[in-house]
């Protein structure tokens, strides 16, 4: 197992279960899952090097490695709660597991009802690098990560989520009684690891109703200093790509997010990509003139209206300011159709909505 494996999940799985795993059962099930391939048709007998699956659980002792039956007994009897219409499904994480005496190894298989939430994934799926949390020390800080990874690329830039709501995402309704307590004991010590070991961070916002905090605003940022692993907005956002789509399309995003002083998110950068049609240079060249702007709102929105519009650099020491200052290339019709959106697509739409400062919650 390597920290650069893939851990892949439905989105609709991360948003809509419930689970109480401590975090070495958590460690041991997200290794388990970066494992399996979204493309697979059936889950497969996974098997751990035993000196590996030891250190997730934080074992050193060798002469502990009879406690491994145990382990992996506790986690068996383990249910999660997944909640889709009126339908609440109970499921054991695992299958089975596997130890044989001398193997130097433990076999261990997820259950199948899991499988329209892991396996033949097309769309809406969130994929993250394993290590990112591997070296977490707070059993609730790799479920947050995973919800606010999952909410990631929203337009908006932040996900609202209910106090009660949370409680429940989290297993802790019979705990931390007092808002107080989960956000000192959970929320505070979430947002120290998740800056510091993993490649999103966050800030939040407390929203009232009367005197009491009834939800949370999280607005979720990339962690440039930790963010070392693929941006996963071809899949969370689009999935309808194939791996090789994905790594093409991930390397594109981390270039468009080099070219830029200002911070963008995944989405951000996916837009601008779309609408320069994939064309790196064009991106630079319209950047190279929008940062010299004075009177810039939303640099994204920008962006975009420099590479639809096509802004050339102004002829002679005229002032750089304002959008009308730019030389326009010829008349074309075609080009003046989509800007009068006789022929818009998406693309046009998202940049639109970044233009216009629209926002949807």
């Amino acid at each position: 197992m390597e920290k650069d494996y893939l851990v892949i999940k439905s989105n609709f799985f991360i948003m809509n279960s419930s689970y109480d795993l401590s975090l070495q059962e958590q460690k041991i099930v997200l290794t388990l899952a970066s494992l399996v391939r979204k493309d697979d048709e059936e889950f497969k007998p996974y098997k751990f090097r035993i000196a590996e699956f030891m250190k997730l659980v934080g074992v050193e002792d060798k002469s502990k490695y009879s406690e491994i039956p145990k382990i992996t007994k506790e986690l068996m009897k383990k249910v999660l709660e997944i909640q889709e219409g009126n339908t609440l499904l109970q499921v054991a994480w695992l299958n089975s597991a596997r130890y044989e005496k001398g193997s130097g190894m433990v076999t261990l298989k997820f259950s199948p009802d899991l499988k329209p939430y892991m396996l033949q994934l097309k769309e809406k799926f969130t994929q993250y690098q394993l290590g990112n949390i591997l070296t977490m020390k707070s059993k609730y800080s790799p479920r947050i990560y995973e919800i606010l990874k999952c909410n990631e690329f929203k337009k908006q830039g932040y996900i609202e989520i209910g106090i009660e709501e949370l409680r429940k995402l989290l297993k802790t309704e019979g705990m931390y009684h007092q808002y107080q307590d989960l956000k000192r004991k959970v929320i505070i010590q979430t947002q120290k690891e998740l800056k510091k070991l993993t490649d999103i961070s966050f800030e939040f916002e407390e929203i009232k109703t009367g005197r009491k905090v009834t939800s949370l605003r999280f607005i979720i940022k990339s962690n440039k200093a930790k963010n070392k692993a693929l941006n996963e907005v071809c899949t969370t956002i689009e999935g309808k790509c194939t791996i090789e789509e994905e790594k093409r399309s991930t390397e594109l995003i981390r270039m468009v997010k080099s070219i830029f002083k200002e911070e963008l998110n995944g989405l951000q950068a996916k837009s601008i990509l779309d609408t320069a049609k994939g064309d790196i240079s064009i991106i630079k060249e319209k950047y190279a003139i929008v940062s010299q702007m004075k009177e810039v709102g939303s640099v994204v929105g920008t962006m975009i209206d420099a590479i639809k519009k096509d802004y050339q650099v102004p002829k002679g020491k005229a002032k750089v300011g304002v959008f009308n200052s730019y030389d326009q290339r010829p008349f074309d019709p075609s080009l003046e159709a989509k800007l009068l959106g006789w022929d818009k697509s998406e693309d046009d739409e998202v940049g639109e909505e970044y233009n216009q400062g629209i926002i949807n919650v």
